[in-house]
């Protein structure tokens, strides 16, 4: 059995204001013409299909066009994230069975499998813990407990059937490596689950983090197909094409198009402008940090001349502490929500917040992706 794994397409996204529509539309042709090239027998997309509960009408448009293109060729077996809203994404799935595509937003189906020849393949999508700690009596509000619980579905339905098991899902596995364009999923400070929830399959295609990663030999990441912020400059986007076999599987990357490739620059001015060093990232959307002493004037319009794709411009003197001039996009890269309402509560009030305060915030934080699961 030929599988193409995929995920986190988040259509309709941007890249610091440049419109990417254009570059998801250019993967989707890539996507198809793969699957034609390498007879594939089914596409998994591991989640995160839009990048918000309500997308555009051009990112739809672009959804089903290339559903209806795949259908053409193999199956299709796609699960919601946590950037997709499960009852939108859900809508038709019954209808959609027939013709080979098989949409899973529902945490109550993950013990059904979509059966393609002899292999079972089981999806779990995104799973909100506070939304199913009743419906699945769980003792505790975690990642860990709804996809043990999951889990435990699955291999009750697959310790029934022979052949190979194929898992579908959305989440944050420790030894996977984040990067910035990732949203926060924590629930009580934890957003990661250990790869071992998924003992007993023979594949593991999970969505969520986006760059491509072995977390074991068989649970993988396929990564976002494009790049969505400047810490992924060196990721090598695409999908993973696995062979599922009896004695195991044997895989390949299959690396998707480039639009533009990234870079992140620093130096002083003058520097930037006039050395043959940089001639190569010309055409490359550009993260550049000026080290001047003083901060020059005009300094964009200057580097524009020459990088015309500069997309985000900072400044850290040399010889100042970064931590003093750091500027906003990079003060808060890699803190949470709640963090980051913690830090306005502090400048408002003049007094770090309590803990009472932080545990409030994480809860009203986590009461609105909730209610956003459920659009």
């Amino acid at each position: 059995m030929r599988l193409l794994h995929t995920s986190d397409w988040h259509l309709g996204r941007s890249f610091h204001r440049e419109d990417l529509l254009g570059a998801q539309a250019a993967f989707a042709d890539h996507l198809v013409e793969t699957v034609r090239a390498e007879g594939v027998d089914a596409v998994l997309v591991s989640g995160d299909v839009y990048d918000r509960a309500l997308p555009s009408v051009d990112a739809v448009r672009l959804y089903g066009e290339t559903l209806t293109r795949l259908a053409g060729l193999t199956r299709v077996v796609l699960i919601s994230g946590n950037h997709d809203s499960a009852l939108r994404l859900g809508v038709g799935a019954d209808l959609m069975d027939a013709a080979g595509v098989h949409v899973r937003t529902d945490p109550a189906k993950v013990g059904e499998p979509v059966v393609i020849g002899d292999v079972a393949i089981y999806a779990i999508p995104y799973l909100e813990p506070e939304l199913l700690r009743q419906p699945w009596d769980l003792a505790e509000r975690s990642h860990t407990a709804v996809l043990t619980e999951a889990m435990d579905r699955i291999r009750t339905d697959a310790a029934g059937r022979t052949g190979s098991k194929v898992v579908l899902a959305h989440a944050f596995v420790t030894g996977g490596e984040p990067s910035d364009s990732e949203r926060d999923i924590s629930v009580g400070g934890a957003a990661n689950v250990a790869a071992g929830l998924f003992a007993g399959a023979d594949y593991v295609a999970l969505g969520h983090l986006h760059g491509r990663q072995r977390v074991t030999e068989t649970v993988r990441y396929s990564g976002s197909p494009l790049a969505y912020s400047f810490s992924e400059e060196h990721h090598r986007k695409g999908s993973w094409l696995v062979d599922v076999t009896g004695g195991g599987i044997r895989s390949e990357f299959v690396e998707a198009p480039v639009p533009r490739p990234l870079a992140r620059l620093r130096g002083r001015l003058e520097e930037l402008l006039t050395s043959d060093a940089h001639e190569r990232f010309e055409d490359h959307w550009l993260q550049i940090t000026l080290t001047d002493t003083n901060r020059p004037e005009a300094a964009m319009a200057r580097l524009r001349r020459r990088f015309p794709h500069v997309l985000v411009l900072g400044f850290e003197p040399e010889g100042v502490v970064p931590t003093a001039v750091r500027g906003w996009s990079e003060r808060i890269a890699q803190r949470s929500g709640p963090d980051l309402a913690a830090d306005f509560l502090t400048e408002v009030t003049g007094e770090p917040a309590g803990r009472d305060a932080c545990a409030l915030l994480q809860e009203a934080f986590e009461a609105c992706r909730q209610r956003e699961a459920v659009k």
